[in-house]
């Protein structure tokens, strides 16, 4: 079972990026859990636990820009991942405007 975390950085700005609402989900659509990044764009997402299986993160890029009046491409980001059992996963963003990309943290 895995604990998961995320971490946002709006990289046109050089902070991070507060306030944006991310969901959790099976890929099946069903839904686990929802939430808004923190001061410092964190968020932990979820059950104490994940189990086993394939997940999808969607952020509410557009929104994101939107409430700062910069334009934007993507409305959303949907980043799939398995979980097969790491005690803790990491699923960063970096974003911008037009692009946006990830990484398995640590």
């Amino acid at each position: 079972m895995t604990h998961l975390t995320t971490h946002i950085l709006d990289a046109t700005a050089g902070t991070p990026a507060v306030g944006v609402t991310v969901s959790l989900t099976e890929l099946d659509g069903s839904p686990v859990a929802e939430g808004t990044t923190d001061h410092d764009g964190r968020l932990a997402l979820g059950p104490d636990r994940l189990d086993d299986g394939d997940y999808a993160l969607t952020f509410a890029t557009g929104a994101y820009f939107r409430s700062r009046g910069v334009a934007s491409f993507h409305p959303i980001a949907t980043i799939a991942f398995t979980v097969s059992g790491e005690p803790h996963l990491h699923v960063p963003l970096l974003l911008s405007p037009f692009a946006y990309s990830t990484y398995r943290g640590s």
